[in-house]
C-alpha cells in the first residue's frame, strides 16, 4: 500500500512532469504527496575577493527564500486543481537529502524526473536520479523527459516512464 510519495523537484519541466505522474499515481491510493526541493551549497575554487562566508550565507538565504516561494506556488496551483501536496525544503547534497527525506518521512515511493543526459554531459554533471536509485531506502520510479507534460487528473501516465526494477529488490535485500 502506498501512503506517502516523495517527489524531488528542481522546478524543471521534467521534475514537474514527474510531479504530475506522482499525483495521478497517488490519487487511487489517497496517498500524501510530498514535494522536496534541495538547496545545494555552492562552492567556488576561486580566491575569495568578495566577502567570503557572509556572501555565501546571503546567497544560501536567497536560494532558500526563492525555493520557498516556488514551493508555495506549487502548493497553491495544485490545491486549486484539487490535488493537495506538501512542500519541504532541505539543504545539502541533492541525492543524500532525498534519501534522508525519504527515510525521515517514511516515504513508500520516490517519483522523480530525469534530465536524460548522456555522454560527456552525464559524465561531468552526473545523475542525481541514478544516485538516488542506488541509495534510496524505498523503491524509486523515474520519469523520463518528454516533450509534453501530462495534465493533472488525466489518469496514470504511460509514456516516458520506467520503473527501476533494481530499486525494489535492492531495498528488500538491505533489510
Amino acid at each position: 500500500m502506498i501512503k506517502r510519495i516523495l517527489v524531488p523537484v528542481d522546478f524543471s519541466k521534467s521534475s514537474l512532469n514527474a510531479l504530475d505522474y506522482a499525483l495521478a499515481l497517488a490519487k487511487p491510493f489517497k496517498a500524501e504527496v510530498v514535494v522536496l526541493y534541495v538547496v545545494e551549497p555552492v562552492y567556488y575554487s576561486a580566491p575569495d575577493l568578495t566577502g567570503g562566508a557572509e556572501t555565501m550565507a546571503t546567497l544560501m538565504d536567497e536560494q532558500r527564500r526563492l525555493a520557498r516561494q516556488q514551493l508555495l506556488k506549487l502548493e497553491q496551483r495544485y490545491a486549486k486543481a484539487g490535488a493537495p501536496l506538501r512542500g519541504v525544503l532541505q539543504t545539502g547534497t541533492a541525492y543524500r537529502a532525498i534519501g534522508d527525506a525519504a527515510q525521515t518521512l517514511k516515504a513508500d515511493l520516490i517519483v522523480m524526473g530525469t534530465h536524460g543526459r548522456t555522454g560527456i554531459s552525464h559524465l561531468l554533471v552526473g545523475s542525481v536520479a541514478e544516485r538516488v536509485v542506488r541509495t534510496a531506502p524505498c523503491p524509486v520510479l523515474t520519469v523520463n523527459p518528454s516533450k509534453q507534460r501530462r495534465r493533472l487528473g488525466a489518469g496514470a501516465p504511460t509514456r516516458g516512464t520506467r520503473a527501476r526494477r533494481g530499486a525494489a529488490r535492492s531495498t528488500a535485500a538491505r533489510r
